[in-house]
């Protein structure tokens, strides 16, 4: 299989890499954390202006037609710049359900917003008793009229706290764990019952908790078939998933080549500790983690397009595995090499180390897939 990027693919890596290189030094991070919701307009605005937000929607809807590859390049150069703001949760998440399921009124409604750098989007899937099971929904969307009315509680929504639009999981029928009776509604995030209780997470992000008493929403709120989405839902999260493992990809990348640059110069002993044997052969075992993460990230990416859901499945569970164990292994080498140092929040390595513990945990941890695997990777 040809893992080389084609021309097209090389200029988008060296756009975006340029872009970061320019504008996302680790002093300018901590000044976009301190912003309204914690990342950046102007960086937001300037991934618009290089087209990065309108990636993966189709031509006719005013995008560019990229597929799994070219998302894969953008989460990695994100990954390494330790980007806050929403990509994940607007063009991957919010994008891939309006790719999937959004009819022709609905992209026209929202796809060139997102485009444009004007519409940011959250996913707000996540209950209080649910962990990692998809189907597990007690919100409630129930018929008034033509339209709906949404009452539950949804927690760490990803940019939640300031995002114009929520796409939100409710259940039209059924029992808690049923796995039909699903939809997913695109809800106005300032609708009259929307209540939000916003925090930082620990890598730096931002995320909320939202309430929905009586929120009253129209008959095209609903993305698909309202009474049977989580084959949608499960095609949607896979993605981010898949774009997850991308971005650890370019985290541990770059956890490597600070600690490598780090051991160069820390002198113990009146030499530099990266002389030391040991110490070389962990830097040489972080390599190969990363190396093996990179391949499970390409698999998992070509895995995207897949039609068979459990092949889809049961890839992307499998490179969660493996992103999951190299994540571990390279995040705690970077700690201990640095030493104290870097558990402190001036160094850069502790924050990289933060987001790649929160990656690990998002949308299934390590023993979460590892089940999915040994069940066959079938829907679940």
């Amino acid at each position: 299989m040809d893992f080389d990027l084609n021309e097209e693919q090389r200029l988008l890596k060296e756009s975006i890499d340029g872009l970061l290189t320019d504008s996302y030094d680790f002093e300018s991070r901590k000044k976009y954390m301190k912003e309204k919701g914690g990342w950046s307009r102007t960086v937001w605005g300037k991934l618009a202006e290089q087209g990065l937000l309108g990636l993966p929607f189709a031509e006719a809807d005013g995008g560019f037609g990229g597929g799994g590859v070219e998302t894969m390049i953008v989460m990695e150069a994100l990954g390494k710049a330790l980007v806050l703001e929403p990509y994940l949760a607007t063009v991957v998440i919010g994008g891939g359900f309006l790719r999937h399921a959004g009819s022709d009124a609905q992209k026209a409604a929202y796809v060139p917003g997102i485009v444009d750098g004007s519409k940011t989007l959250a996913f707000a899937q996540l209950e209080k008793n649910s962990r990692y099971d998809l189907f597990d929904v007690t919100t409630t969307a129930k018929k008034k009229g033509d339209g709906w009315v949404i009452d539950g509680e949804k927690f760490v929504v990803l940019n939640g706290e300031n995002a114009d639009t929520l796409i939100v999981t409710a259940r039209t029928r059924g029992e808690r764990r049923d796995k039909s009776g699903i939809g997913v509604f695109l809800v106005p995030a300032d609708a009259k019952g929307v209540a939000k209780k916003s925090y930082p997470t620990q890598d730096g992000l931002h995320a909320a908790d939202i309430t929905f008493t009586g929120v009253e929403i129209g008959a095209d709120a609903a993305l698909g078939n309202p009474d049977d989405s989580l084959a949608l839902i499960e095609r949607v999260v896979d993605e981010a998933r898949i774009a997850l493992c991308a971005e650890a990809v370019g985290l541990m990348d770059e956890s490597l080549k600070t600690t490598v640059e780090y051991i160069k110069t820390r002198k113990q002993f009146g030499v530099a500790i990266g002389s030391f044997q040991s110490l070389q052969h962990r830097a040489s075992d972080m390599f190969v983690a990363a190396e093996q993460a990179r391949s499970m990230s390409m698999f998992a990416t070509m895995a995207v397009d897949f039609e068979d859901a459990k092949e889809r499945s049961n890839a992307v569970a499998a490179a969660k595995v493996q992103i999951g164990k190299s994540l571990k292994f390279v995040g705690q080498q970077a700690i201990q090499l640095h030493g104290g140092i870097g558990m402190t929040m001036e160094a850069k390595i502790g924050h990289y180390f933060k987001r790649l513990t929160m990656i690990e945990n998002s949308f299934g941890d390590t023993d979460y897939h590892q089940r999915r695997v040994a069940d066959g990777g079938g829907l679940i």
